[in-house]
């Protein structure tokens, strides 16, 4: 992708938040093993904490992706970013199981807009043919994220403690949110070291106001086969994000800093799915021309081939063959989402905050329920394959489901407008 100083800026400032909300957001899997001790934790009231962050981050995925139709990447993130950084600083504080749910709590309020109002800024500073590179480059990012994750915060728990790991992260978030308020513009002629060669192959900017208003169910009816397809993928990764690291340590009896690293391994396949997923589908938009070959081809295949790389767990209690099947698998799963991100701007352009926000609120009902059902079962069974077996048969499901998203079919608000007796904008 050949980007010129203003994009390349840009490109830059929404990968490094992408990396940070990631681990923001995952550090309490590796923190758990000495919160978890420290305030007598089930497996099951584990999986509470972890789930804490999806309920306010379901809610404020519509929210948030109208937010930043509405106001602008720019004010939407900054807002958001403050509240995320402070809910990561307060984890650190936590005295107990309450304490600490709640903080979890406010850092899914603070990051629930995020994705959402990031997309926002990717219709605007990105043509159709480079924005599954960019959801890919960006998500990526994220998965960087979880793959640095767990020996970041053991290293920052050895040289502090657990509650120092969280406060150093937060001051970290911190400086994002400086950096994002100084250097980006939602209007990228508004941008200092925008040129007119990157104007004439970005699309035409346009004001809340100038655009047409959100015609709410019948975008969320035509985003919802998107919705289900997103829960599918968000529930094997929410299990990823949340038991991972516990599955090292505990069905292979790892000491904390050889599950990191196996944990690190399993994560980083991630960053290469989401990298290569990205790319392969802008490069068959270019040669076929069709989206529904770029995107929704993609997502079925890898989730089949998720399903198949997990089988062998349910077979042999092996730490390698667990480590590979679980790299295989998260590097299909992951490499659906720059596909899946690009979606909701090539169904919906002008509403592309408002239709990621409901495709994400897919994922973020998968985070509530797929950790807390997770430790139920593990707690139950003892064993810690059990929850995998679930997210096999939601690959068949995500799979069929996959059919009925047609992203070649763009979603036209005029005729919805003209069929309520609306001049079309």
């Amino acid at each position: 992708m050949k980007a010129s100083r203003a994009t390349t800026q840009v490109l830059l400032l929404l990968c490094v938040m992408y990396l940070i909300t990631y681990v923001d957001r995952v550090n309490v899997s590796t923190a758990a093993a000495s919160f978890g001790k420290e305030f007598g934790l089930s497996k099951t009231q584990l999986g509470l904490v972890f789930s804490a962050f999806a309920y306010p981050y379901l809610v404020f995925q519509i929210i948030g992706g109208w937010l930043g139709d509405k106001f602008g990447a720019r004010k939407t993130l900054t807002i958001c970013a403050l509240v995320w950084a402070a809910a990561t600083i307060l984890s650190g504080l936590a005295t107990g199981l309450v304490s600490l749910f709640l903080a979890r709590m406010l850092l899914g309020l603070g990051e629930g807009a995020t994705f959402p109002t990031a997309t926002r800024a990717m219709a605007s500073w990105f043509s159709a043919e480079k924005r599954g590179f960019a959801q890919g480059i960006t998500h990526a990012c994220a998965r960087l994220g979880n793959a640095v994750t767990p020996p970041l915060v053991v290293a920052l728990m050895a040289a502090t403690s657990w509650r120092g790991s969280f406060i150093i992260l937060g001051c970290i978030s911190l400086g994002w949110v400086l950096w994002w308020a100084i250097s980006f513009r939602d209007n990228p002629s508004d941008h200092p070291r925008i040129t007119q060669d990157e104007l004439a192959a970005l699309p035409e900017y346009k004001q809340y106001k100038d655009r047409p208003k959100v015609p709410w169910m019948p975008l969320f009816k035509r985003m919802m086969p998107v919705t289900i397809t997103y829960f599918c993928y968000g529930w094997i990764l929410w299990l990823f994000l949340s038991w991972i690291p516990q599955y090292f340590l505990h069905n292979y009896q790892l000491d904390l800093k050889k599950s990191a690293i196996f944990s690190a391994g399993v994560f980083f396949a991630g960053v290469i799915g989401d990298a290569l997923g990205g790319i392969v589908s802008d490069h068959l938009l270019k040669k076929t021309g069709n989206l529904n070959t770029a995107r929704r081809n993609i997502v079925v295949i890898c989730m089949l081939l998720t399903l198949a790389s997990l089988v062998p767990l349910m077979f042999v209690h092996d730490l390698a063959i667990s480590a590979i099947c679980l790299s295989l698998g998260f590097f299909f799963i992951e490499f659906t989402i720059g596909p899946m991100w690009a979606i909701p701007m090539d169904i919906a352009p002008k509403f592309s905050g408002t239709a990621s926000g409901m495709m994400n609120t897919g994922s973020a009902l998968a985070a509530i329920i797929s950790p807390l059902f997770g430790g139920w079962l593990i707690d139950k069974t003892g064993n810690w394959d059990t929850p995998f077996i679930f997210s096999m048969a939601l690959m068949v499901v995500g799979s069929i489901t996959a059919f009925a998203m047609k992203p070649q079919n763009k979603f036209d608000e005029t005729a919805h407008a003209v069929l309520k007796g609306v001049q079309p904008a």
